[in-house]
């Protein structure tokens, strides 16, 4: 699993998780229990896109001073995340981000071990089965995916920024810009096109579909999809310290 921490793990009892979700429009966090429950409201402030990292540090630090005690941290960042570095960045617009140590810079700040991956990956694993072929694609300000089999996260692949239709990728054309841009009828055509393609490129056994636009979807989804609910991309983070 493409995560890292950045101290020593806590002793397992009541551990209280610190979940962050850094979305290209919004900062996200609540404190969450060992099964996902979350504990606290959810506390969200916008995105200072463009930010660079070390700003981005700080404006978490002061989002979840307020929430209370936790003994670790999870967070899901939306690009690719190796050991807790970051590779990409592609919906928070600064260059700064490559190779940028998020789990290290947060842990320190935040005085607790910490694990970062990507967001889908995250928003997965809570609401996986855990049993075949899963895949998990989140629809908010771009098109994250994730995959998973029994139970297992896979390596993370950007199918985002990979070719969808007329040159363009499914991030493109299927992100938020997109949807206010073409409208809901077309974006609605789009999305069963890429239903459809993973369909054929994975072969799942249960599709799952989050992010704060898949509540725009208005066409019947087959028994083997899912619409799952956005709060799971803070209780997923209890997941990164399974092993």
């Amino acid at each position: 699993m493409a995560h890292a921490q950045s101290a020593e793990v806590p002793s397992i009892g009541r551990t209280r998780t610190l979940a962050i979700d850094v979305g290209g429009t919004g900062l996200k966090a609540s404190i969450v229990d060992e099964s996902g429950r979350l504990l606290t409201d959810r506390a969200r402030v916008d995105t200072p896109v463009g930010a660079p990292p070390k700003e981005i540090v700080q404006a978490l630090v002061q989002l979840v001073q307020p929430l209370g005690a936790y003994d670790r941290v999870s967070v899901g960042f939306p690009g690719v995340v190796r050991e807790g570095r970051v590779l990409t960045a592609p919906n928070l617009d600064n260059k700064g981000w490559k190779g940028f140590d998020l789990a290290g810079a947060l842990g320190k700040a935040l005085g607790k071990p910490t694990r970062v991956a990507n967001d889908a990956d995250v928003q997965g694993l809570a609401v996986i089965a855990g049993k075949g072929v899963e895949v998990v694609i989140t629809l908010g300000t771009g098109f994250g995916t994730g995959l998973y089999l029994d139970g297992r996260l896979g390596p993370h692949m950007e199918l985002s920024h990979h070719p969808f239709r007329k040159g363009e990728t499914y991030d493109e054309q299927l992100g938020n810009a997109a949807r206010k841009e073409v409208g809901k009828k077309k974006w609605n055509k789009r999305m069963r096109k890429a239903i459809d393609n993973l369909r054929t490129l994975t072969n799942f056994d249960h599709l799952y579909i989050g992010g704060g636009n898949a509540k725009k979807i208005d066409f019947e989804l087959d028994p083997d999809v899912t619409i799952v609910d956005n709060s799971a991309g803070l209780a997923g983070g209890v997941a990164l310290w399974r092993e």
